[in-house]
């Protein structure tokens, strides 16, 4: 925004009224009160702007090579700074600037609070996201094996290197001061993009309520252990929901968790209408939630992909679809990623780059809100309400699967005390739980062995405090699942007939919905019954991590049975990271095999960097995802189609 354009478009804090101090309702009543004017601000100048963030944006560029706290490439084309600046925990691994590789921990720690303070003092807000290395392999984010999320939750293998990790953020944010000792505020996205599967918090490798735990978990940590109390919280699913809030609301970690509501989505599609009205409807989506709730909406991750350059109004095409949404207009913010330099993307035009003058457009723009935009954001005075007590079921998570015949219950219980706290069986009799040194309401549930034949038990808890009656249960399945042979993807029987736990073990995109079937089907008890609705997507999809060498096949094989209309299944293998597509009609409602050998499956159109590659060995021996898409074909929008037995041979 130009200097004419910021004078006019300056953001007050509004006036509190009659003399007292608005009230913000925080995940931390006692935040700050930074922190605390901070999301009064966000929320108050809500439809005045949207700002633009950047990741690392003081860290690493095209016009630089050294992080001095001043260079930026953002900078250098507007001459402002990002009203927003991002930053990572990579940095405590020095795996990201201005972390050191091989620094000592204490060097990284304040490495980290330099960051923030850096961004700080150039008038920005702060955001800290979280690639967090994978905690059972010791591999990175990307890493999606040893299903970890159940391994860092308390009593889990690893649960102590996660708080380990933990104190290191606690120990960098709570170091992020001012020269006065004030601390600076910082919004801290954990987990994000957790409804895809390529990171290994994500779909597919771990439940939804293990996603829902280990969240609630990070937050108590920090909160009420580490006692950290200049953070925000926010919670940041990907693209794309088709504006259903089903499957974005379905890990989400509860109002008492979260201050901010955010999405992740990224543009492969040179800026096409489709991918603009798809991304306004899903934020539209997010706004009008985090308003029923009080909450901070915003685009927490964003950016052009693929080849660069193809839209060269991508940033003010972007601006001017969001603008004209009534909804979608009142995100916060929009951060898109880092400039990493090189032979890397620049998700920022830098001086010279095609996208220049568009950017630079973009800026002057006054619904865009840069550092120089901001006024008064952490000036207002409040007031915190109270947190009401809050009682959770820590272990065992809902659909989780036990198979010895001892196990820990844990219950915690928030902003409140009680006398007992209790669990019970199947609606048996109640068993009190013991406070423990972790602060977890804890005991021993002693597992009758005959019970481990693959049953579903819900196990109940509940706590009187003040008078209220607080309570919490979850559906645990008992006993091992027989390994599906080599090749196999699903043959639907692992779920003991629970629809909950058999969409649990599959990402979904746009609007579906998942269930066992007894009267379609291959063979043994269950088939897949796959509901799609196309009113607010074109298309649909599920997707089950793989990670398996299939050199030893030549077909992919599944048992189907369509609908009769014209829309059609799209089978897709993730292989050695390309993605491989097979395409086949619905119309037979006949039930059939449908063969389709690796040799007939072609790179997806949208996947130009390994166009005319073939599915050959190289890539069957680095299989690591399948999906399975339905498309629109023009005539019937809603249906349900079967499948069984999905698999290579």
């Amino acid at each position: 925004m130009g200097a004419a354009a910021a004078a006019v478009a300056g953001l007050p804090v509004p006036a509190s009224a009659a003399g007292r101090p608005p009230t913000v309702d925080l995940v931390d009543d006692k935040a700050t009160r930074e922190t605390r004017a901070l999301f009064h601000y966000l929320r108050q100048t809500q439809g005045q702007g949207i700002m633009f963030g950047h990741e690392h944006s003081l860290s690493d560029g095209f016009t630089f090579t050294q992080m001095d706290g001043y260079a930026s490439d953002v900078e250098a084309v507007t001459g402002d700074y990002p009203a927003v600046f991002g930053w990572d925990t990579l940095i405590l691994n020095g795996f990201q600037k201005p972390g050191v590789y091989g620094g000592t921990t204490a060097e990284n720690v304040a490495a980290l609070s330099y960051a923030l303070k850096e961004s700080d003092a150039r008038g920005g807000i702060n955001v800290l996201s979280a690639h967090m290395y994978n905690f059972v392999t010791g591999g990175n984010f990307w890493d999606t094996n040893g299903r970890v999320v159940s391994q860092i939750l308390p009593g889990g293998a690893k649960h102590a290197d996660f708080n380990e990790f933990l104190d290191r953020i606690a120990a960098g944010v709570k170091g992020a001061k001012r020269a006065d000792g004030t601390l600076i505020p910082v919004v801290f996205r954990p987990f994000h993009e957790n409804t895809g599967g390529w990171f290994w918090w994500g779909a597919g490798h771990c439940t939804s309520a293990e996603f829902i735990e280990v969240f609630r978990y990070t937050v108590e940590y920090l909160r009420d252990v580490k006692c950290v109390r200049n953070l925000l919280y926010s919670y940041s699913p990907n693209s794309s929901f088709g504006g259903d809030p089903t499957n974005y609301m379905k890990t989400y970690p509860g109002d008492e968790f979260v201050d901010m509501l955010g999405y992740d989505a990224y543009d492969n599609s040179a800026g096409s209408a489709e991918w603009l009205a798809a991304t306004v409807t899903d934020l539209a989506m997010v706004v009008n939630l985090a308003e029923e709730r009080g909450k901070i909406p915003a685009f927490t991750e964003f950016g052009e992909s693929g080849e660069e350059g193809r839209d060269l109004t991508w940033f003010t095409d972007l601006l001017a679809a969001l603008k004209a949404d009534p909804a979608a207009s009142r995100v916060s913010h929009m951060l898109t990623w880092a400039n990493f330099g090189g032979t890397n993307r620049a998700y920022v035009p830098f001086p010279g780059h095609a996208m220049e003058p568009d950017f630079v457009a973009y800026h002057e723009d006054p619904y865009s809100l840069f550092a120089s935009d901001l006024d008064g954001v952490y000036d207002a005075r409040t007031s915190a309400v109270p947190n009401a007590p809050f009682l959770h079921l820590a272990t065992p998570t809902d659909r989780q699967r036990i198979t010895a015949t001892q196990t820990t219950v844990r219950v915690r219980l928030t902003a409140g005390t009680s006398r007992k706290v209790t669990y019970s069986i199947a609606g048996g009799a109640p068993v009190t739980l013991r406070l423990d040194a972790a602060g977890y309401h804890s005991g021993t549930w002693n597992i009758d062995p005959s019970w481990l034949d693959n049953r579903k038990v819900t196990v109940s808890v509940s706590a009187k405090v003040d008078g209220v009656t607080y309570t919490d249960s979850a559906d645990v399945l008992l006993g091992e699942v027989v390994p599906l042979p080599a090749g196999w993807v699903d043959d639907f029987e692992s779920y003991a007939g629970d629809d909950p736990s058999l969409s649990e073990a599959y990402s979904h995109i746009n609007a579906n919905t998942t269930a066992h079937s007894t009267d379609h089907k291959s063979g043994g008890n269950y088939g897949l019954a796959y509901s799609y609705d196309f009113s607010s997507a074109g298309y649909t999809g599920i997707g089950k991590n793989v990670g398996a060498d299939w050199t030893a096949f030549t077909d992919f094989k599944t048992w189907m049975q369509g609908d009769g209309s014209t829309n059609g299944a799209t089978f897709q293998i993730v292989a050695k990271g390309a993605y491989f597509e097979y395409n086949t009609g619905l119309g037979d409602t006949t039930a059939r095999e449908v063969v389709a050998p690796f040799a007939d499956f072609r790179p997806a159109p949208w996947d130009t960097g390994h166009a005319g590659e073939l599915l050959d060995a190289a890539h069957l021996a680095e299989v690591s995802a399948f999906y399975l898409y339905l498309g629109y074909g023009g005539s019937q929008a809603t249906g349900t189609v079967y499948f069984d037995d999905i698999r290579a041979e």
